[in-house]
C-alpha cells in the first residue's frame, strides 16, 4: 500500500511557512494545500506562490476555493500564474462554500445549497475552458462572459488537475464526472454556528458515498481518485475511550463510526494502518489530506508508506 498524502496548512509568518513547505517536501508528502476562508484564513494563491519558491516536487493545491467568492477569469488567472511560478505543480481545488459569514460579511445573501452547487458547476466549467485556451462566451445564472480568453499567462501543465470537494449528491455526482480528484470530508448540514457540521460516518453512509462516486464516474467513462480530508488524528492504545471523548464534539457520529471512518485516524499505528488498507479496498480511497497540527503523528503512522 502506497498512499498519496498531502498537508493542509496556513502561514503564520514568512520564516516558518517557507521552512514548513520545505519540510513537507523533504518528508515525502504528495502536496501542500491551503484552504480559502476570506476573513479567517490566508489568501491561498499568495501562500502557495511563496511555497513554490522553496520547493521543487510537491503539488501545490487549493483545498478548496469557495466558488461563491470567485469568478472564472480571476480564478483561471490565479491558477495559471501559480502553475507558471511553480513549474507546473498546481492542483486546483474548488468547493461550493459552506460558511455563511463569507457571504454576509460583504452584504450578500447566504445562498441555498442548490444555488451554491449550481454556481460551482458554472465556475468550474468556465474556468476549465479558459485554462484550456478556449474563448468563452456564457450567459449563465451566476456569470456572464463575452469572448473571454486567458491569453497570458498560459499554464505550464496541459491540464491543471481539478479537485472538486464537498458533500451532497449533486456535487459529488458532478465531481465524479468532471474532476480528477473527488474530495470528501464527510461533512453534512452546517450547524447554527456556521462552522460545525452534522456527519454521517456510518458504514452505510460511507458506502453510499463510494457507490455514488463509482456509479457517476463509470457512467462518464472516468475513474477519478478519491481524497479524504482527515478531521482528527490520534495515536492511542485505547481507541475506544478516545473515540468516546471525540464523539461528544462530532454531531451525528457514534463511537463505532469514529473508529472506522476514513476522516478519523485513531488507534495504534498498526490499527490505523490496517484501517487505511481497508478504506483503500472497500471505499476506493487512495489519497488523504491531513492538517498541519497532526503532521508529527501522521509521519509516525505513514513511515515508509509515502
Amino acid at each position: 500500500m502506497t498512499l498519496r498524502v498531502s498537508v493542509q496548512a496556513s502561514p503564520r509568518d514568512r520564516t516558518s511557512w517557507l521552512r514548513f513547505a520545505a519540510e513537507v517536501e523533504a518528508a515525502g508528502f504528495e502536496g501542500l494545500s491551503v484552504a480559502d476562508h476570506p476573513g479567517s484564513g490566508p489568501a491561498p494563491f499568495v501562500a502557495l506562490g511563496a511555497a513554490a519558491g522553496v520547493t521543487e516536487r510537491i503539488r501545490l493545491g487549493t483545498y478548496v476555493v469557495n466558488a461563491g467568492t470567485w469568478e472564472p477569469m480571476r480564478l483561471a488567472s490565479e491558477a495559471a500564474t501559480l502553475d507558471v511560478v511553480s513549474g507546473g505543480r498546481v492542483v486546483l481545488g474548488v468547493g461550493a462554500g459552506h460558511t455563511p459569514t463569507e457571504w454576509t460579511a460583504v452584504g450578500r445573501r447566504y445562498p441555498s445549497p442548490g444555488e451554491r452547487v449550481a454556481r460551482l458547476v458554472e465556475l468550474v466549467s468556465a474556468t476549465e475552458a479558459l485554462l484550456s485556451g478556449e474563448s468563452v462566451s456564457l450567459q449563465g445564472e451566476s456569470f456572464t462572459l463575452v469572448a473571454a480568453a486567458l491569453r497570458d499567462p498560459r499554464p505550464v501543465q496541459e491540464r491543471i488537475p481539478l479537485l472538486v470537494g464537498g458533500n451532497g449528491t449533486k456535487l459529488l455526482r458532478f465531481a465524479a464526472q468532471h474532476a480528477d480528484i473527488v474530495g470528501v470530508a464527510g461533512l453534512g448540514r452546517t450547524m447554527a454556528d456556521g462552522h460545525r457540521h452534522e456527519v454521517d460516518w456510518s458504514p452505510a453512509g460511507l458506502r453510499r458515498i463510494a457507490d455514488l462516486i463509482a456509479s457517476a464516474s463509470a457512467s462518464a467513462g472516468r475513474r477519478p481518485q478519491i481524497d479524504a480530508l482527515v478531521q482528527h488524528v490520534e495515536i492511542t492504545d485505547d481507541a475506544e475511550a478516545a473515540a468516546a471523548r471525540l464523539a461528544e464534539h462530532v454531531p451525528g457520529a457514534s463511537v463505532d463510526d469514529l473508529l472506522q471512518a476514513p476522516f478519523v485516524w485513531m488507534g495504534t499505528v498498526e490499527e490505523i494502518r490496517a484501517n487505511l488498507r481497508d478504506h483503500e479496498v472497500g471505499l476506493g480511497i487512495e489519497r488523504y489530506t491531513v492538517r498541519e497540527p497532526a503532521i508529527a503523528d501522521v509521519r509516525r503512522i505513514l513511515g515508509d508508506l509515502i
